[in-house]
């Protein structure tokens, strides 16, 4: 954790955005020797590949097959599943 002025943020803010974005550290800000506040990394990015990369795992054996099944079925057809309705039709 880093503690900086609240001077050297007025003064820096694009280095310390910069340095929160990619260090992930969290920063202190202190005005007059006091902590006024605390400024945290934002949550990180994940493609949808590295989200559902253990998904596999958490699955059971038996709903992994029936939904590989289900995907390369409906994509040999190109088409909706007849169940799911247009949500913006009248």
């Amino acid at each position: 954790m880093k503690t900086i002025t609240a001077t050297e943020l007025a003064r820096n803010l694009r280095q310390v955005l910069d340095r929160l974005a990619i260090e992930g550290e969290e920063i202190v800000v202190e005005r007059n020797h006091q902590k006024v506040a605390r400024i945290l990394p934002g949550p990180a990015r994940q493609t949808a590949l590295e989200a559902m990369a253990d998904l596999y795992r958490t699955l059971p054996e038996d709903a992994a097959a029936a939904w590989l099944k289900n995907s390369r079925s409906a994509l040999k057809g190109n088409r909706l599943d007849k169940g799911m309705r247009d949500p913006w039709a009248t």
